[in-house]
């Protein structure tokens, strides 16, 4: 666009050449810029290793699909159209911005490609984001200011709200919208139109009448406000949650790519070094790794992650939200921009409660919700470690890993009573596997449903399906050990590799081709957590394929007052992803009606269970199994199927405290198969 003003470079500003502001303004900004990023990377330095430069090809390709697409925003619907119309228009205009930049002391530069036809369709499309995005900006304020929604909610005890600095930071973008357009409508040339219903256009359209001489003003003022209002913003970002601007990308870039894995108590020794170790877990912030700092500083707060945590849901001390803003906070205050670096103290006690890191059911909800990719699990496990490591653990899961210590199970129940489920079955003998007897398939039953006698049902129920389809089978029975899942999780290393390596030694003697469990805790251990083993698979894996095969066949349901809905255990689903495989297990069941409730698939309700979970009196104004139960009510279910033993325990214990008893009713997928079976 020709103009008839004189650009910036060429105007007086304050006595001085405006090409000498075009200079100090960003030099001033970068170097304080790169100076906060600096005392910002002090923590991340300073944090454990954590080995994220593996698969390159792959993080590069969830970068684009993650940060690039902003895959996760429009699972919440406004917001997400919101966030993507901003950040897109971010992208566009990063080039204007950076252009005007440069034409501040290099009038009429153009970046190589920009100069032709190319050049004027950019110009086009940015002049209408530029439009997108000041919308956007309003209507998120409005939504901020009026609206409300309750996951941007601040309870008292988390301090106070954080609208104030959303505003701010949503009236800045909208400010260098507005500026932006300002100077390009003030150049003078008002042959050519912008294109129209823009804020540019507008602008234009105000200023056809004014004089040479305000133009000039307008002209000047706009690009100069423009310049300062983003060097500011760019120095603001990192005192605040919208550092995730910056750090978004690296944070989304070093994502983790195996869901289910806990990493291990640390990443730079082996486990045979572990004794030399002063302590174990996180009791320091620095014992953190530095892609967990990396977490805290990308956090959005859009409190995605604590409205989707059961926990926090069913009123537990436990808020996956502001667990991330407090750490983020702390950083703030221990490695300040300004001043020294505060001495290290314990965080138990400073940042987090005790009850807070063990009311987490490590379900999985928030990772999978948070659009930037943040965890959590690893650093609550890492949490309890260093609280393992004190003997600070809730007295009944203190009686429950002695246990474990003492039987293999949390029970203290005899090992030779792990097999006492089988002497029931008629016409089925299950053997015990070892080295006189090598099956085909090892059924791995674990604890819970070794000794519980509601879930020993699902072993009965697991066996007869195994004999129907004719597979040579056995058990570990007393050699057996519980997988250590729940172990892990909560904690206790040593422990856990002890169950593991007692259970590794076992299944090799018995050398089956595949291993077949019941229990998606059991599933997701023996496929995560343990090493040179056998393939293993969930047992509804093994009906699917068989049912394919023509070796199961299927009664109809006679009842047709039966509405059948399927709940998905978090170990099953979030972790490994077999959402489909049991739905296509239970619609292969002839005049099958079932429903979805409205949290299923990747947005499932946790039951509250989960092995030591079991074990754990939490403090909570509802329990979850009651939730989860209601839910399936409402969706007008009168059963639920589970896939998984603590999935059934505690939906059962759920429809009994909510008073839904003779209205509805759960059974495991096995126990409904094998009521099926022709």
């Amino acid at each position: 666009m020709k103009e008839i003003v004189l650009p910036p470079a060429y105007d007086t500003v304050l006595g001085l050449p405006g090409s000498f502001w075009a200079v100090v303004i960003p030099l001033v900004g970068i170097c304080f810029f790169l100076y906060i990023i600096a005392r910002r990377l002090i923590p991340i330095v300073k944090g454990a290793p954590d080995p994220r430069f593996d698969q390159i090809g792959l993080r590069i390709k969830n970068l684009i699909k993650y940060w690039l697409f902003q895959y996760k925003q429009p699972r919440y619907i406004v917001a997400g159209i919101i966030h993507i119309v901003i950040f897109a228009g971010f992208l566009v205009l990063s080039i204007r911005s950076l252009s005007l930049v440069i034409e501040g002391f290099n009038p009429g530069f153009v970046f190589p490609g920009l100069g032709g036809a190319l050049g004027k369709i950019y110009g086009v499309l940015k002049t209408y984001f530029a439009t997108f995005v000041f919308i956007a900006c309003i209507v998120a304020t409005i939504r901020r200011v009026v609206f409300k929604p309750e996951r941007y909610k601040v309870p008292p005890k988390y301090g106070k709200e954080h609208t104030a600095e959303a505003v701010l930071v949503l009236a800045l973008i909208g400010s260098l919208m507005v500026f932006e357009s300002l100077f390009e409508a003030s150049s003078g040339n008002f042959e050519e139109a912008l294109p129209p219903l823009t804020l540019a256009w507008i602008s234009q359209k105000s200023l056809i009448t004014s004089s040479k001489s305000f133009l000039q003003n307008v002209h000047t003022a706009s690009y100069f406000i423009h310049d300062m209002i983003f060097f500011f913003f760019l120095c603001f970002l990192p005192f605040g949650k919208h550092f995730h601007v910056i750090t978004s990308i690296f944070n989304v870039f070093f994502m983790k790519l195996e869901r289910g894995k806990i990493k291990p108590v640390r990443w730079d020794i082996t486990e045979e070094q572990l004794d030399d170790l002063e302590y174990f877990g996180v009791k320091y912030f620095e014992d953190f790794t530095w892609k967990n700092m990396l977490d805290f500083y990308t956090c959005v707060d859009c409190g995605r992650c604590s409205d989707n945590c059961p926990a926090n849901f069913v009123g537990r001390p436990l808020s996956p939200r502001f667990f991330t803003i407090k750490s983020r906070d702390y950083m703030f205050e221990r490695f300040p921009v300004f001043g020294s670096i505060k001495p290290k103290e314990p965080v138990v006690g400073k940042i987090y409660e005790e009850h807070e890191i063990w009311s987490c059911t490590t379900c999985g909800a928030c990772e999978e919700e948070c659009p930037v990719c943040n965890e959590y699990i690893n650093k609550i496990v890492d949490l309890r470690r260093g609280l393992v490591d004190e003997g600070n653990v809730p007295q009944t899961i203190q009686k429950a890993l002695s246990a474990l210590e003492k039987r293999g199970n949390p029970y203290g129940k005899l090992e030779s009573k792990r097999l006492e489920w089988a002497k029931s079955l008629e016409g089925i003998e299950v053997k015990e596997a070892g080295k006189k007897f090598k099956p085909e398939v090892l059924y791995f039953v674990d604890s819970a449903t070794s000794y519980d006698e509601r879930l020993q049902e699902i072993a009965k129920a697991t066996v007869t399906i195994l004999a129907k389809v004719g597979v040579e089978f056995g058990v570990l029975g007393k050699k057996e050990k519980d997988s250590g899942h729940e172990v892990r999780r909560f904690g206790e290393e040593f422990l856990f590799m002890t169950l593991r390596d007692m259970n590794t030694e076992a299944i090799l003697e018995a050398d089956p081709k595949l291993i077949v469990t019941s229990d998606p805790h059991a599933y997701n251990c023996l496929k995560k957590d343990y090493s040179d083993i056998p393939p293993v698979e969930h047992i509804t894996q093994f009906i699917l394929r068989n049912i394919k095969e023509g070796r199961l066949r299927l009664r109809p349901i006679e009842d047709d007052n039966l509405v059948f809905t399927y709940h998905d255990p978090c170990y099953l689903g979030r972790h490994n992803l077999l959402y489909d495989v049991p739905r296509q297990v239970l619609d292969s069941i002839p005049n099958l009606k079932r429903v979805e409730m409205e949290r299923c698939r990747d947005r499932s309700f946790c039951c509250g269970g989960g092995g030591l979970m079991l074990f754990y009196e939490p403090i909570e104004d509802k329990r979850m199994g009651q939730v989860r139960a209601e839910m399936a009510y409402k969706a007008g279910a009168n059963v639920i199927i589970t896939a998984c033993p603590f999935c059934l325990v505690n939906i059962e214990d759920g429809i009994k405290t909510s008073g839904l008893d003779g209205k509805v009713k759960a059974m495991d997928i096995t126990e409904l198969i094998v009521q099926q079976l022709m």
